[in-house]
């Protein structure tokens, strides 16, 4: 039997090990149901089988429309809206932690099978939509040699890419289609294993800060604390110094990071900790406090406390924030962006939140693009479906969203990291 089959074994015993899944509680909103923690030795897990879109696409609501104005990409992970209607698309695969335990290298096995087999771009392209019509004639890389980017920010004339392991910036002029020279390097970022890779990233809206998410280097420490040192955090980046702090602490993976218009306050999607059962933990959406703290490892959803953490800390427990909005367990938030007026009355006032979907639970989650209502500036409402349709009623994905950027001019551009797709979702005008 080859070591690949061996696996496959090993994988499919997992999956017969867990039980029927119970359908999830309500875990919409501010209020959501917290179940007991459910803990088996080999957790539930199972991944939708990727199928090709073929002359398929994306649902989007009645009076709306969507179309690919970009195929064939190396893992689009996160867009950029530029000041001439541009797009910058983040493309690559980052990661590579070493497994701990026979559960991890099951669960790595099964989280490969849902991903695209194409090799990492590495790199950002450029779409243009020259006459303004919706087909985005040019594609095209504008830097490369880049590892595994991820977060980006346009600020007075620079760019900044947030790689794996370092923030850097490149000089930009409108109209650019190809990056000048090489990126000056303005800070290293924690890359020693990175469990949790992707460092997403926004700009405070005066330019003088970026902010960037960094994971945890794990699910819950099992690699002991010194691993976690600088992660689980916001950190804020002097844009003229390099210099950095960590600005809020406690967040598991905060994989998106938006400023919220006219408020000037930054929010986060937070993928949260695995195997505590199908229904925990609540991945979420909150505003960030400076100096907040938000509960990994010792407690989730505010101060829930975690049985697997020893030792455990009571007055952090204690000080721990409770977020805003629950978005539901497992279904892996990692594009956020706030809309505008242009996407219509329903969707004007609110967040897109693209979530990636689940592998902790039998039955698969998220696969979607959603739309979180606000009203006075805070979440009012249970999200609503904006894209959906990557995960078909054949229970194979066709896509899976990652980044969503909002065009002021009404359009919502989202990444599909499994499709190699960028779509454009536009109201029928």
């Amino acid at each position: 039997m080859t070591r690949s089959v061996k696996w496959s074994v090993l994988a499919l015993s997992a999956l017969l090990v867990a039980c029927g899944s119970e359908a999830p509680p309500q875990q919409f909103g501010a209020d959501p149901a917290i179940p007991e923690p459910q803990r088996r030795l080999v957790p539930e897990m199972s991944i939708a089988k990727p199928v090709p879109w073929n002359e398929m696409r994306p649902t989007v609501p009645q009076g709306y429309t969507i179309s690919a104005i970009a195929t064939g990409l190396l893992i689009p992970r996160q867009t950029l809206l530029m000041p001439n209607g541009d797009i910058l698309v983040a493309e690559g695969r980052g990661g590579g932690a070493p497994a701990l335990l026979p559960k991890d290298v099951i669960a790595g096995f099964l989280k490969s099978r849902g991903n695209t087999k194409v090799e990492s771009g590495n790199r950002l392209t450029l779409l243009r939509d020259a006459d303004g019509d919706g087909v985005y004639e040019l594609n095209t890389v504008f830097a490369d040699g880049l590892n595994a980017p991820f977060g980006m920010a346009l600020v007075e004339g620079s760019l900044y890419v947030a790689n794996q392991d370092e923030l850097v910036r490149f000089a930009y002029s409108e109209g650019q289609t190809r990056a000048a020279g090489a990126p000056e390097s303005v800070v290293k970022l924690p890359s020693q294993i990175n469990h949790h890779w992707t460092k997403a990233m926004a700009a405070s809206p005066d330019g003088r800060y970026l902010y960037v998410g960094i994971g945890s280097n794990s699910n819950i420490t099992e690699r002991g604390m010194a691993a976690e040192v600088d992660r689980a955090m916001v950190w804020r980046i002097d844009v003229a110094s390099g210099a950095y702090k960590p600005y809020a602490t406690g967040l598991r993976n905060p994989s998106a990071l938006a400023i919220q218009p006219g408020t000037g306050t930054l929010w986060a999607a937070v993928n949260e900790r695995d195997e505590l059962g199908p229904n925990l933990t609540p991945d979420y959406l909150t505003s960030v406090r400076e100096g907040g703290f938000y509960g990994w490892p010792y407690s989730y959803w505010g101060q829930h406390v975690d049985p697997r953490v020893r030792p455990q800390d009571p007055a952090k427990v204690a000080s721990a924030i409770t977020p805003d909005y629950a978005l539901g367990s497992h279904v892996a938030p990692l594009g956020l962006d706030f809309s505008t007026p242009a996407m219509g009355a329903q969707f004007g006032d609110g967040a897109f939140v693209g979530q990636r979907g689940s592998w902790n639970r039998e039955q698969p989650v998220g696969y979607n693009v959603v739309f979180v209502p606000f009203s006075g500036g805070r979440p009012a409402g249970d999200p609503v479906d904006f894209v959906y349709g990557f995960l078909g009623e054949d229970g194979k994905a066709r896509g899976r969203p990652v980044g969503v950027t909002v065009d002021p001019r009404g359009a919502l551009i989202v990444a599909d990291d499994l499709a190699n797709t960028v779509w454009r979702v536009t109201p029928v005008r």
